[in-house]
């Protein structure tokens, strides 16, 4: 039976704040608060007469006790009002932060439809620019680029042929310039074409001298720098580079003639007689080897020239289409870099919808907890802890003033009744130093 009154009368601490600065605003009067301690007072007194002063039955009679007071604070409709305003109040509040919240989640979550946007729109273009960059080589014209298609193959194939040209004109001027400048003919010479182009001409400069090595080793590059310099004056289209262009040639002419004649020269000397004429240039040029020789160095010159200035040409069309091969992957890589600023700002905005999210849902479980509040029975433990003092106290008188026993035996039936008394207020989650603490009955 006992332990069925007490778990009737089961009592929990409310889940809200147990705070000193809550106070409870009673209509009640303080007539009314003493006349209603005296009933308290009484009803102890009358009960532990009917029980003897029993600790067991003060132990059930409280709990009946804080049912009954429990039963009075429910009727007191507007001090439960006043009560439970700071929670109502709280509710609303959270109420409103709900409704921020959502605005706020809202939003978030359309930054990240944007941002995601974004994202997709900067993948498409770095897809655009690595079509583009495919396609640059095939069709440059679709792109506004000047530079002719297939300059790749036209470029390789000029390459080829200026190799074997300048290897050709390496050995002939190697071979002339040693033979006009160093080589000593003689009787046992054969044919002119033997003494011009002589296989051996690059030894035997080095085994005459470091001069002579030298000198037949680099005049070649004397006529392909000419070569390069009437290039780059045809690049910058100007009378003046026009007139520097025909000095080159000209003196590119003047040389190869200079070497023809040293060589008829040497010859002519080999094949003179005491009735020849002395050799000179009106004789030169009625040679038909001395035109040769020009021919043989000056026009494959001239043909070295110009295919190497269709390869430079060629070779500025590809740069062309290099260079803007290469802008297309550097903006690529600068999307690539946006891209991930973007994906850092995305983590950065879920981070923080999820933030709210949390938020939310915290508050909306407050508002439901605040809402089992409002709808519970609050009850003041400070004023329970002053009626339930009353009821004590009035069970004390009793065994002190009627109860027949001995003070031994009474002293310790006090001690037992103080230990159900405060048994009793910390079941109901109450304490005689309670400053107006609130708590919430689950019945």
């Amino acid at each position: 039976m006992i332990a069925q009154i007490e778990e009737f009368f089961n009592l929990k601490t409310a889940d809200v704040p147990q705070d000193d600065d809550v106070e409870i605003k009673t209509p009640v009067t303080e007539q009314a608060a003493e006349v209603r301690k005296r009933t308290y007072h009484e009803e102890g007194f009358r009960d532990g007469s009917r029980n003897s002063g029993s600790p067991l039955a003060l132990s059930i009679c409280l709990n009946a006790i804080y049912a009954k007071f429990q039963n009075e604070e429910k009727e007191l409709v507007e001090k439960q009002q006043l009560a439970k305003e700071p929670y109502i109040n709280e509710q609303r509040s959270k109420e409103t932060e709900i409704k921020t919240l959502s605005i706020s989640e809202e939003s978030k979550k359309q930054q990240i439809t944007q941002v995601e946007s974004n994202i997709r729109k900067v993948k498409d273009d770095i897809e655009e620019l690595k079509f583009e960059i495919n396609e640059l080589a095939r069709d440059p014209e679709k792109y506004q680029i000047s530079a002719s298609k297939g300059a790749s193959a036209k470029f390789y194939i000029g390459l080829i042929i200026l190799m074997p040209l300048s290897l050709y004109l390496f050995t002939f001027y190697i071979s002339t310039s040693y033979s006009a400048f160093f080589k000593i003919l003689d009787a046992n010479s054969i044919t002119v074409v033997m003494n011009i182009l002589d296989a051996k001409a690059f030894e035997k400069a080095w085994r005459d001298g470091l001069l002579e090595g030298v000198f037949v080793t680099f005049i070649p590059f004397v006529f392909l720098g000419l070569g390069y310099l009437i290039h780059m004056f045809g690049e910058a289209k100007s009378k003046w580079n026009y007139l520097k262009i025909g000095l080159l040639f000209i003196t590119t002419f003047v040389f190869d003639a200079i070497l023809a004649y040293q060589i008829e020269e040497k010859i002519d000397k080999l094949n003179k007689d005491f009735d020849s004429e002395e050799f000179n240039v009106s004789i030169a040029i009625t040679k038909i080897e001395f035109w040769g020789i020009i021919f043989a160095g000056f026009v494959v010159y001239l043909i070295w020239g110009v295919v190497f200035d269709f390869i430079m040409k060629e070779h500025r069309e590809k740069d062309k289409i290099k260079h803007e091969q290469q802008r297309r992957k550097k903006d690529i890589q600068i999307h690539q870099d946006r891209i991930a600023d973007i994906e850092i700002q995305k983590e950065k905005l879920i981070e923080e919808l999820s933030s709210i999210k949390k938020l939310s849902v915290e508050a909306q479980g407050r508002i439901v907890t605040l809402q089992r509040i409002i709808d519970a029975v609050i009850i003041p433990t400070k004023e329970y802890v002053l009626y339930a003092s009353e009821y004590v106290q009035g069970w004390i008188t009793f065994v002190n003033e009627q109860l027949r026993i001995s003070q031994r035996e009474k002293f310790d039936l006090q001690n037992e009744c103080r230990a159900c008394y405060d048994e009793n207020l910390k079941n109901v989650g109450a304490s005689e130093d309670s400053q107006n603490s609130v708590y919430m009955s689950t019945l």
